[in-house]
């Protein structure tokens, strides 16, 4: 097994932080991963997307063109990787920031109102752990379960005391994410 993922939005958006929780719930249950990120120099309110892939065995490259996996926090990401998107693969979407259907027929896009949801829960930062638990749905190697230990075990003491809403956040997109079929 080996599952290649990118994560894509506006610095600020929790990109990175959402990729190297999936990447930290993959290495905690003994599989290889690679995290790659990658972001302008203008950080936050700038383009930023992160490369993670998840394997049984050792990974051969941590490049990926077509990712099956992907999620996009806003209107450009999305429109970039549905392109680049491998056929019949999923792509979660934030609804919240992206205006249009999607164009291609041949991959499943599951469109999720992250930062609705993140804002229900009380904190609008919390969009990119709403998104990720949506991905779950698509990626059953990596269980909610998993995700929440890995937060708990990396996730710095200064921010322990969001455990319970990134909790929910994970949930409330899981859920989202079942509510259209992959």
């Amino acid at each position: 097994m080996q599952k290649e993922i990118i994560i894509a939005g506006f610095g600020g958006q929790g990109v990175l932080f959402g990729g190297q929780v999936l990447a930290y719930a993959a290495m905690d249950t003994g599989k290889e991963v690679t995290w790659i990120p990658s972001y302008g120099p203008e950080m936050r309110g700038g383009t930023a997307n992160c490369t993670i892939i998840i394997a049984d065995d050792e990974i051969g490259s941590p490049l990926v063109k077509n990712p099956p996996l992907a999620i996009a926090l806003n209107l450009p990401s999305f429109d970039k990787y549905e392109e680049l998107l491998a056929p019949g693969g999923t792509l979660i979407v934030n609804q919240s920031m992206v205006d249009r259907g999607a164009k291609r027929t041949d991959i499943h896009v599951i469109f999720v109102p992250c930062n609705e949801i993140a804002e229900e829960i009380g904190d609008k930062k919390l969009l990119n752990m709403v998104a990720v638990g949506a991905l779950l749905t698509a990626l059953p190697e990596i269980t909610i379960e998993d995700v929440e230990k890995a937060l708990e075990a990396h996730l710095p003491a200064r921010h322990k005391h969001l455990l319970p809403k990134n909790y929910e956040a994970l949930r409330r997109g899981f859920e989202a994410g079942q509510k259209i079929p992959v």
